[in-house]
């Protein structure tokens, strides 16, 4: 299913693949390690916040509307809310 969201994530996500390469190189390069785990907390945040916009997403129009469309039962969106929930 395609959501209104996904585009803004595949953003976040690419600008976080192109933070990581940058990492990688400067990891080659000898750059300092104060430098590198700053980098990278950078890329997990924006991995992270991605994740969290996509979860809160999906729990919004999918849970919520199904169940008030009456094309998913609430005991299913339960099941899944329990499912999406560990991974925030």
């Amino acid at each position: 299913m395609k959501h209104p969201s996904h585009p803004d994530i595949s953003k976040r996500l690419k600008r976080a693949y192109g933070h990581l390469a940058s990492v990688i190189e400067m990891i080659d390069a000898g750059r300092s390690c104060t430098d590198l785990a700053q980098q990278l907390h950078a890329v997990e945040s924006a991995i992270t916040n991605a994740k969290r916009e996509l979860i809160h997403d999906h729990m919004e129009h999918c849970l919520g509307d199904g169940v008030g469309s009456g094309d998913m039962t609430s005991g299913a969106a339960l099941a899944e809310f329990k499912t999406l929930a560990k991974y925030l």
